[in-house]
């Protein structure tokens, strides 16, 4: 008679006696025993789920499998779930993968601050209590003519204190042709109402006028909104008041006219040869009192939400109590005013800003990459995906000039015969490009895995992409198995 399956946990050993093997012992030195008993209970759990047969028991009881699968755990539970990625999707301002990228001066400025003492809320000067804002408000007035500025977390949190502080309980027409909504899923209606305010719609999708806005002021209007609709456009048959007349109709009836422009563009892309974005400096001389904008985004620096205009509304927000907890760090103010410098020499920008270097960057430049690094991956894939260079279109993203397409040229690859066509065979081959060492994420296209080398600039970057794919001692990863 048959004694049944043996099974695999009979020839586990406990965990005390593997927290005593040298190789655990020496994890526990390195990494401390907490961790290290927390992932040797997960190893030799998972361990006696495997299939109950005398085939799987044979290498659960060998101590260097069950160490290695151990230190395993420990190392993917150290790692930095927040990574350095390759950005080749073709959306420069990619809000998943991080948006702008910083440039160098804005590293620095944030390890002086970040490594020690710093006179973030101190006035050197009178020696006593400062305010945070006064490190980037100077450069904010010089570059955009508002009186007065003031810096929160993101543009969010700039409207949402913008209409807490000055329409708490009152209502703010706005066109419903500028009802956006934001990524996450974040809309203008209900951003108003946690806010506190009461929107009032006028005028249609398409088609708002003046009228529409003076027929909805009130006794209980707080002021007139206007949204810079940046991540969406409407053609065709279409109509909206200028922000000349919505601050001219404001200003009549003593209302506060607010305009969020979003993007953050400080210049006019225009010098660059790109489309043209409203600037906050041309919505305060067409007479508004406040505009919010973007730090990151086409800006260039960290994220954050900036309110120029007034200086009376802009001492209403800062005595907000809300100010304080939506306000930013010593690190993004750090790198907000280590980057509005550099607009003090607008045409020198793209070798400064990571962003504009990248959006501007010529067509032909990225082809020249794309067929340097062809022959590299054609390597690397043997025969399992073809790999050839195409014209591609990039996009800025984030909600900025979203029609407008950049030639570019990206990496195709395509899964090998008899796989071609297969949606599994190119979301694997995605898949693989996600598990290097440094993440690489492309876009899937036509059957096909598309890589656009707009934002692999410079020797540096395309070098270290390279090494992704030459170093045969680090091959493509497996999934981390978490601890």
């Amino acid at each position: 008679m048959s004694a049944g399956p043996i099974s695999p946990s009979r020839h586990l050993p406990s965990v005390d006696r593997v927290l005593g093997w040298p190789p655990i012992d020496a994890l526990a030195a390195a990494h401390g025993r907490p961790i290290v008993l927390e992932a040797v209970r997960a190893e030799l759990a998972a361990r006696r789920a495997w299939p109950h047969d005398a085939a799987a028991a044979e290498p659960v009881i060998r101590d260097r499998s069950i160490a290695d699968g151990v230190a395993t755990r420990i190392e993917a539970a150290r790692t930095p779930s927040l990574r350095k990625v390759f950005n080749l999707t073709g959306t420069v301002l990619h809000t998943n993968l991080g948006r702008a990228p910083l440039p160098r001066q804005a590293l620095e400025a944030i390890a002086e601050v970040a490594t020690g003492a710093s006179n973030l809320e101190y006035d050197l000067d009178g020696g006593r209590r400062g305010e945070r804002d006064a490190h980037v408000e100077p450069w904010l007035q010089r570059l955009t003519g508002g009186a007065a500025a003031t810096v929160v977390n993101n543009n969010a949190a700039a409207l949402t204190l913008v209409l807490n502080t000055l329409a708490l309980r009152k209502e703010v027409p706005v066109s419903r042709g500028e009802l956006v909504e934001i990524g996450g899923g974040f809309r203008l209606p209900t951003v108003m109402a946690r806010a506190g305010c009461r929107l009032v719609e006028v005028g249609t999708t398409n088609r708002t006028h003046l009228a529409d806005y003076t027929g909805a002021i009130g006794p209980k209007t707080a002021l007139l909104l206007k949204v810079h609709a940046s991540n969406y456009t409407i053609h065709g048959f279409t109509a909206a008041p200028s922000e000349h007349d919505l601050a001219a109709l404001a200003h009549r009836h003593g209302l506060p006219f607010v305009v969020d422009l979003g993007s953050g563009a400080l210049v006019d892309l225009a010098r660059f040869g790109l489309p043209h974005e409203p600037t906050p400096a041309e919505a305060l001389a067409a007479g508004a009192d406040l505009v919010l904008f973007s730090g990151d985004k086409l800006l260039g620096g960290p994220q954050a939400g900036i309110v120029v205009g007034r200086a009376d509304l802009i001492d209403a927000l800062r005595r907000n109590p809300l100010k304080r907890a939506l306000r930013c760090d010593k690190m993004t103010l750090a790198a907000l005013g280590a980057v509005l410098p550099l607009y003090a020499d607008p045409d020198r920008l793209p070798e400064h800003l990571p962003t504009l270097r990248w959006l501007t960057r010529p067509a032909a430049e990225i082809e020249a990459a794309a067929q340097r690094l062809a022959p590299v991956l054609t390597a690397w894939l043997d025969g399992k995906a073809q790999v050839d260079v195409v014209a591609a279109h990039s996009q800025i993203g984030s909600g900025s000039l979203p029609i407008d397409l950049l030639p570019s040229h990206a990496l195709r690859l395509l899964p090998a015969a008899p796989k071609r066509g297969s949606g599994r065979a190119v979301e694997a081959l995605a898949a693989r490009m996600r598990a290097l060492r440094v993440p690489v994420i492309g876009r899937i296209a036509n059957g096909a895995l598309l890589l656009d080398l707009r934002c692999l600039g410079g020797e540096a970057e395309e070098a270290a992409f390279r090494a992704l794919f030459v170093d045969r001692a680090a091959p493509p990863a497996s999934p981390a198995v978490s601890a």
